[in-house]
């Protein structure tokens, strides 16, 4: 059975799953509740939606950057679904409760296992005292990275603070993919593929090329304001890397290719987790990508 094969005999089942969940969703919730909602219903088709922000403050790596601070973090254990929870202090010592919107949201939590091997993209609520909460499902215990991202109102540049807890149990990390095999990434529905990692500087840019089980390309819906979300994180420091849609996604005859502005301060190799939703589905698929210092570095 051809890999091609394979995933057209995946995506069916899944289709078929995921329409009978949501159908029963649909039942009882109003779609229009919560953007970040997996619907059925198509949705609406979506461009760059880049928003114009400075480099960010810090890499994610350190829980305290410009006397902004992360306090209070709290993880749930591995046995079940429960809250992670922290707050953001300002340079006072108080807690931080005026946020500037980025991609739709006051703060983007990354809740990732130290080996890069889990991910997942949080957007927490935030209390009247300044602790933000989430509901997170970690599904095995390890060493995890709780890594935050937001601007403070008035502020023009994003605050990335991060720190790791232990989550009790036996556990053993896995290598980061690397190579050319893992410039591809797939879900079982979509492939994709590195086109360009880019090299070290402030203005870069990165392709991905996405397509569908039989190399066809695919219509994009919108996710957080834009075509699609990229969260990149370096390999042998796992510090975060800056990344944004630049431009409107390109139709071609292999597949709809994304374009994105980076952030990469140092070369090697960044694992990468792409966010796109496709007739209404959010799907989420990681690429290794090999980042090269430019001459004038070198």
């Amino acid at each position: 059975m051809t890999r091609r094969t394979t995933l057209r005999t995946t995506l069916a089942a899944a289709t078929a799953t995921l329409l009978a969940l949501g159908l029963a969703a649909c039942s009882s919730d109003d779609p229009s509740a919560d953007a970040d909602r997996i619907v059925l219903t198509p949705a609406e088709d979506g461009g760059s939606g880049a928003q114009p922000v400075g480099n960010p403050v810090g890499d994610g790596t350190s829980a305290e950057v410009e006397g902004y601070r992360m306090a209070d973090v709290r993880l749930p254990g591995a046995d079940g679904t429960g809250d992670v929870a922290f707050r953001v202090l300002d340079p006072s010592g108080a807690p931080l409760l005026s946020y500037t919107e980025e991609q739709t949201k006051l703060l983007h939590l990354y809740v990732v296992r130290d080996d890069l091997a889990q991910f997942r993209h949080l957007h927490p609520t935030l209390a009247d005292d300044g602790t933000w909460t989430a509901r997170v499902d970690l599904g095995s215990p390890g060493r995890w990275r709780v890594v935050a991202e937001f601007i403070p109102q008035g502020a023009t540049n994003p605050i990335v603070l991060g720190t790791t807890l232990a989550v009790a149990g036996e556990w053993t990390p896995v290598e980061v993919p690397r190579g050319t095999d893992a410039e591809t990434g797939e879900d079982g529905v979509l492939e994709a593929r590195l086109l360009a990692a880019g090299e070290v500087g402030p203005n870069g840019r990165l392709r991905l090329r996405l397509s569908d089980a039989d190399g066809e390309p695919v219509a994009l819906g919108s996710y957080l304001g834009t075509s699609a979300h990229l969260t990149g994180f370096a390999a042998d420091s796992r510090g975060f890397v800056h990344v944004h849609p630049y431009g409107a996604p390109e139709v071609t005859d292999d597949g709809t290719v994304l374009t994105f502005h980076t952030v990469f301060t140092q070369p090697g190799d960044y694992r990468l987790f792409l966010q796109v939703r496709v007739d209404g589905l959010l799907h989420q698929l990681a690429v290794t990508a090999p980042v090269t210092a430019t001459e004038e570095a070198s």
